[in-house]
């Protein structure tokens, strides 16, 4: 089974993990969400990452979304991935948004490597938009004056 791992500074992971419920819910059970809590240290943040990930099971395989490409988080979680032989294969994409995140438990069985990183970055990207909001005149307001 391929699963998604959400890693984060705070509750990000959490939080996500939670409104990806709301629309995914039949695959929820494939996503791991790991936060390194403010007053945390990265050991115990590794300490709880590893049982956190406990569920993987020898043929399984990760997909990684992180808040911040680089942070503790991030790069703790690789380390204990590595440690368990897991880090082989895996992908990992930085800047993690419901999009992205959405994108990758609904498409990670179905596609692999760069197709799948194509993807997601791609629905990721897409998302990024201004919303113009405009006011509407009514102009039969100005005839109660």
């Amino acid at each position: 089974m391929k699963y998604l791992i959400l890693v984060s500074h705070g509750g990000l992971a959490e939080g996500l993990k939670v409104t990806l419920s709301m629309f995914a819910g039949d695959k929820i059970d494939q996503v791991i969400a790991a936060g390194l809590a403010p007053d945390q240290s990265v050991d115990a943040f590794a300490d709880s990452f590893k049982q956190a990930i406990s569920v993987l099971g020898p043929e399984d395989s990760v997909v990684v979304l992180a808040d911040i490409v680089g942070g503790s988080p991030l790069t703790t979680a690789l380390n204990v991935l590595d440690e368990q032989g897991k880090l082989e294969g895996t992908v990992v994409l930085g800047g993690m948004n419901l999009p992205m995140a959405l994108t990758t438990v609904v498409m990670k069985d179905a596609l692999e490597g760069d197709a799948l990183v194509e993807a997601v970055l791609a629905e990721a990207g897409s998302a990024l938009q201004e919303f113009k909001v405009s006011a509407s005149v009514d102009e039969d307001d100005d005839d109660d004056i």
